[in-house]
């Protein structure tokens, strides 16, 4: 965080929340750490040394998102993931609306185009991002409505996927995943995202691009994914009979 008080309170609970875990089986020792600095710098963390990023509605509010995004993809290792919710728009936000700084501090205003927020993430190298739930955001003061007039936001959390070999588009290889049931508190099902649900051995046809975040993530243990075969076009979403619809 870039404030003291925050982090004041933050390492206050750090001693609360470590007997809680272990007392739970779940640590030996805290495995917690704060530290002061800014999202779009985070320079004091090594390039290709985390498994996972999350953050909960904060990027938004950062004036610089391309070095956000950016300075995610280089501390994940290859294979990592950006898991995380926020707000978006389905237009360009007007710059004098952007300057707006009760509407800025209401998370509404810095949020960005949904396609500018594609077209930037495929940029950095998170290809294929994938929505996992998204809903829209009611605005109940009516003032704030009326300076906003038709402009719809919406809530939504994503996962990304620092993986190479990763393509812009969903590819058919001929393959199946099969998930194990072994990810602890999911044994019955795996919800990867909002079209891809995997149903506790019933193999699922998949595109190339779901078989590399499977295989090549932190959940590759927990599935079997059968070896490409030989090309066969764009991936058709139909034919995942067992999610609401497909990849692409």
């Amino acid at each position: 965080d870039m404030t003291d008080e925050q982090l004041d309170k933050a390492k206050s609970k750090i001693q609360y929340h470590e007997e809680k875990f272990k007392s739970a089986g779940y640590i030996t020792k805290s495995n917690v750490e704060f530290h002061k600095g800014f999202i779009e710098d985070l320079s004091q963390i090594p390039s290709n040394s985390v498994d996972v990023v999350i953050s909960n509605c904060v990027i938004n509010l950062s004036p610089d998102k391309s070095k956000v995004f950016s300075e995610c993809f280089r501390i994940l290792k290859q294979g990592g993931e950006l898991y995380f919710s926020d707000v978006y728009s389905d237009r360009r936000i007007p710059v004098q609306l952007q300057q707006d700084k009760v509407l800025w501090g209401e998370c509404l205003t810095g949020a960005m185009y949904t396609e500018d927020f594609r077209r930037l993430m495929d940029k950095i190298g998170f290809v294929d991002h994938r929505v996992v739930s998204s809903s829209v955001i009611t605005v109940n003061n009516a003032k704030i409505q009326e300076q906003l007039g038709n402009i719809r936001f919406f809530s939504t959390t994503v996962r990304a996927f620092k993986i190479s070999t990763l393509e812009d588009r969903c590819e058919d290889f001929g393959q199946k995943a099969t998930y194990k049931g072994t990810e602890t508190d999911f044994p019955h099902a795996f919800f990867l995202d909002d079209h891809h649900t995997f149903i506790t051995g019933y193999p699922l046809a998949v595109c190339g691009n779901t078989a590399d975040m499977i295989t090549q993530s932190r959940y590759a243990k927990h599935f079997t994914v059968t070896p490409r075969k030989t090309h066969q076009g764009l991936f058709d979403c139909s034919s995942s009979t067992k999610s609401s619809g497909g990849c692409c």
